[in-house]
C-alpha cells in the first residue's frame, strides 16, 4: 500500500514527496497495487494544487486595494500578474493530472501512447503525467528542436 504523500517545501508546482514503489521481482506491471500508488500520488498532487488556487483567490480578494501611489499600484499589479501566470501553469498541470487519472480508469496509464510499451515505474514517479516512454519522448524533443531550427 502506498505511503501517504507529504508536502514538500517550496513552489506550489513542486511535486509531493512519497515513498518510492518497490515492486516484487515477479510483479506484473501496472497491477492494482501500483495503480493505487500512482492514483494516490496524482490525487494528492491535484489536491495540493487546488488548495494553492484557493489561497490565491483569497489573497487576491484581500489585496483588492486601490493605492494612491502609482509605484505601489504598479508593484501590486506586477505581483498579481506573476501570481496569475503561476496559477495558469498550475491550471494546465491540473488538467494533465486529471487526464492521467482518466487514463488510470481506462487502463491506459503507464503505457506509451505512441508505441504502447511500458513507460516504467521510475519515470512515472518522476513525472506522473507522462504519456510517452523515454525513447518516444526523446524522439519528440529531437523533432521539436529540428522544427525550431528550420
Amino acid at each position: 500500500m502506498p505511503q501517504p504523500a507529504k508536502k514538500m517545501p517550496g513552489a506550489a508546482q513542486q511535486f509531493t514527496a512519497f515513498t518510492p514503489y518497490e515492486p516484487a521481482p515477479s510483479e506484473e506491471y501496472m497491477n492494482p497495487t501500483q495503480i493505487a500508488h500512482f492514483r494516490q500520488i496524482l490525487e494528492d498532487w491535484r489536491s495540493e494544487l487546488m488548495a494553492e488556487v484557493d489561497r490565491t483567490v483569497q489573497h487576491m480578494q484581500m489585496e483588492n486595494v486601490n493605492y494612491s501611489d502609482p509605484n505601489d499600484r504598479a508593484s501590486l499589479e506586477t505581483d498579481m500578474g506573476l501570481e496569475l501566470r503561476a496559477r495558469d501553469r498550475e491550471r494546465k498541470l491540473i488538467r494533465k493530472i486529471t487526464q492521467a487519472l482518466d487514463r488510470i480508469k481506462t487502463g491506459e496509464y503507464g503505457y506509451c501512447e505512441s508505441c504502447g510499451v511500458e513507460i516504467g515505474l521510475r519515470r512515472l514517479e518522476a513525472r506522473p503525467t507522462a504519456t510517452l516512454c523515454i525513447d518516444c519522448k526523446t524522439l519528440e524533443e529531437k523533432r521539436e528542436k529540428q522544427m525550431a531550427q528550420e
